[in-house]
């Protein structure tokens, strides 16, 4: 039984090896990416002619946070904008608040979205609906629970035009409202930083591309090149396949650090948090099981079994060489997680302290929330802002791991 058991704890010992290493490598990609993505209003101007910007904005059951954002719009210093605001079926007051707003402001321009056709999700749909009404040369998409500071316009134009960009995406302040998401958050960011890095976009030579859906600004020319929205229409996360398309397309795209400017809300409520969690994992699975079931078994590893290895060591700390090294690498690997979730809480979600202690519930909440999606994306359909999106034979685009 000894054997065994020493057999055991030297397996777990090389796997809690492999997740600090891990972790290192983490850690530094988060440091690197903080302090190397440029920010916004980091650029040497260079004049322009004002553009005429369209700010197209998706809205559906967005009663508790349209108000807002509408609000922060209205007072952007830019001379020359509209906002088009698409109303996407919504079965609240969404379309009343719309409306009230656009008699108050010329600048807005109410849509109501047409019914949508097979094969689209709904947001894909309701920005192509916008499009059609804008009239600027320049389009900025953005959503309807997202908040801009006074001058967001007028530096993203001037960013996009001194840089010569064809497109540029700002990283918000992401906002959360309900515990589970302020503990979980953290924990979903941490992968933000390595593969998905700023860093990667921004670098020619990397495949890495995608957009943050509350913000990005495009030139319409390119917009219209790859396709619009139509060409993403049955994209889960149709932000990162349109980034991906412009990348690909050999337009040049950018992504800076927008968190002092924007803040956007990333889940509402427990029930969104779910939905959001299983829907950055159906995507892969629609590309590769096997990608998406290794992808899930990193997360895994890599953000939760430190825990419990950490408890089992526990119980034979110091009876034995295997149990002691054991209980060590799993002190090591454990402390390792919560230096990555205090960094996030503190340096880049700007959250409380408290939210990163509570790690271990939030990362087994993305691990099931995972492990829901895989389970979900068996069946092919996906549950989102009230509808549910039935996913045969749609090959999804938008993440590449």
């Amino acid at each position: 039984m000894e054997l065994v058991l020493d057999v055991l704890n030297y397996s777990l010992i090389a796997i809690l090896i492999g997740i600090s290493a891990a972790w290192i490598i983490l850690i530094k990609s988060m440091v690197d990416s903080a302090r190397f993505t440029p920010k916004l209003e980091d650029f040497e101007k260079k004049e322009h002619d004002n553009p005429k910007v369209s700010i197209i904005l998706p809205a559906r059951n967005e009663e508790e946070f349209i108000g807002r954002c509408l609000d922060s719009l209205i007072e952007q210093n830019y001379s020359n904008y509209e906002i088009i605001v698409i109303d996407d079926s919504s079965n609240d007051s969404t379309s009343k608040i719309i409306s009230e707003y656009a008699k108050k402001n010329s600048k807005i321009i109410p849509v109501s979205a047409q019914t949508k056709p097979d094969g689209w999700m709904g947001k894909n749909w309701a920005c192509m609906e916008g499009y059609k009404k804008a009239t600027g040369e320049i389009l900025l998409f953005s959503d309807a629970d997202t908040k801009h500071s006074q001058n967001i316009i007028s530096l993203a134009v001037s960013h996009l035009l001194s840089f010569d960009l064809d497109a540029l995406s700002a990283i918000p302040k992401m906002r959360a409202i309900d515990f589970w998401t302020k503990i979980t958050l953290p924990m979903i960011s941490v992968f933000l930083h390595t593969r998905f890095s700023a860093l990667r976009v921004n670098d020619p030579s990397k495949k890495t591309a995608y957009f943050f859906g509350s913000f990005f600004i495009i030139k319409r020319k390119t917009y219209e090149s790859v396709g619009m929205h139509e060409s993403v229409k049955h994209e889960i996360i149709e932000d990162g396949a349109l980034g991906k398309k412009v990348k690909e397309s050999g337009y040049k795209m950018k992504i800076v650090r927008g968190d002092h400017l924007i803040d956007a809300v990333w889940a509402r409520d427990r029930s969104t948090l779910w939905n959001a969690l299983k829907r950055l994992m159906v995507p892969l699975y629609l590309q590769s099981k096997k990608i998406a079931i290794g992808c899930f078994f990193a997360v895994l590893f890599l953000l939760f079994m430190p825990f419990p290895i950490l408890a089992y060591s526990i119980f034979g700390a110091f009876q034995t060489t295997s149990f002691s090294l054991l209980f060590v690498a799993s002190i090591i690997s454990t402390v390792m997680i919560y230096v990555g979730a205090i960094i996030e809480v503190k340096k880049l979600l700007q959250l409380k302290l408290i939210d990163a202690l509570f790690a271990p519930i939030g990362s087994l909440v993305v691990v099931l929330g995972f492990l829901s999606g895989l389970l979900q994306a068996k069946n092919s359909a996906v549950s989102w802002r009230g509808r549910k999106y039935y996913m045969k034979d749609h090959v999804q685009n938008s993440i590449s791991v």
